[in-house]
């Protein structure tokens, strides 16, 4: 059994992983902590988890575990390795973007590997530190990475929108209720901070220039990501197909479909589902994933699978949300 502790248990990232992991067979949580939560419950907070466990979180750490997955804020992952002594032996999945640039500072001690397991899957099996990656970014690529692969990426027009769980737990004016409800809008056009990323991923497959431009939005649901990437191809449909077809070989959770895709098929999995659509030479690429699960939490099981050698899968069989 692998001893897994949760740093950061009670936010939206957290409340997901202990559900996957309450379930998963070769995994047993030692420890959930939360400063702001503990003697807590976590049914208390994770009401979805009420009559799953009476784990209680607390607010010490417990080093006697295999590995520790952060689920905490940007910034907080570095400043919590920074003031504790975690043992080098202790595996680390970081959701922060802290360590996911390879120009980031990154503990003396730890080399963190970026955690795509569509792009990095052998690199992740040997880690003893992953850099999950970020939602948009992770839709985003999926999208892109068997083109990269091929060389002919050059100028990618991107929208994408996702759900208000996409902005933490903490409330903000745009995540209220009444402000969400019947509304959407374009944020950090061209700006995200997934940018990064996303040209670090593509251009390991694609050294050449890459000119992509992001205008994400705030959808009016509470989960979720659809993001479609327009780019100039020479190819045929089919082509475009094959390319995506033997690019994802043997990867389980990134599927393609020939047929129109919606963003239920995929909210409460782990699978990014991709279909191409072509006109006039112009390729468009739609991918939808579940932000919390194959954005985060779920993407972080999938490289603990891969780290601890279990079948990627594991854990992870999970129904998507049909109405």
């Amino acid at each position: 059994m692998i001893n897994a502790g949760i740093i950061g248990g009670a936010g939206y990232t957290g409340g997901e992983l202990i559900s996957i992991l309450l379930n998963h067979p070769e995994t047993n949580i030692s420890f959930i902590h939360s400063q702001s939560q503990a003697g807590k419950y976590v049914y208390e907070t994770h009401t979805d988890l009420f009559g799953e466990t009476n784990l209680q979180f607390t607010g010490k750490l417990n080093n006697d575990v295999d590995v520790l997955i952060l689920c905490v804020g940007h910034g907080e992952a570095k400043q919590f390795l920074e003031t504790n002594n975690i043992p080098a032996h202790i595996k680390i999945i970081d959701l922060s973007q802290d360590f996911r640039l390879t120009g980031n500072q990154q503990p003396a001690t730890r080399n963190f590997i970026y955690g795509l397991p569509e792009l990095n899957r052998e690199a992740i099996k040997t880690a003893h530190n992953i850099a999950n990656p970020g939602c948009f970014a992770t839709a985003i690529q999926l999208g892109l990475l068997p083109l990269a692969n091929a060389g002919i990426l050059s100028e990618i027009h991107t929208t994408g929108i996702t759900g208000s769980t996409g902005a933490g737990q903490s409330l903000q004016p745009t995540s209220h209720f009444s402000w969400r409800s019947g509304n959407i809008q374009a944020y950090k056009t061209l700006t995200h901070q997934h940018l990064n990323e996303i040209h670090q991923s593509l251009k390991q497959l694609q050294p050449a220039a890459i000119n992509l431009h992001f205008v994400p939005w705030r959808g009016d649901f509470t989960r979720g990501i659809f993001a479609s990437s327009v780019l100039s191809y020479n190819g045929t449909p089919e082509s475009a197909y094959q390319l995506f077809e033997n690019h994802y070989s043997g990867h389980p959770f990134t599927i393609i479909s020939k047929k129109a895709i919606s963003m239920k098929q995929v909210v409460n999995t782990n699978k990014c589902i991709i279909q191409l659509e072509m006109e006039n030479g112009q390729l468009v690429v739609h991918s939808a994933i579940d932000n919390l699960l194959k954005g985060a939490s779920g993407q972080a099981v999938q490289n603990m699978n891969l780290m601890f050698g279990l079948e990627e899968t594991t854990g992870l069989k999970l129904k998507g949300t049909r109405f």
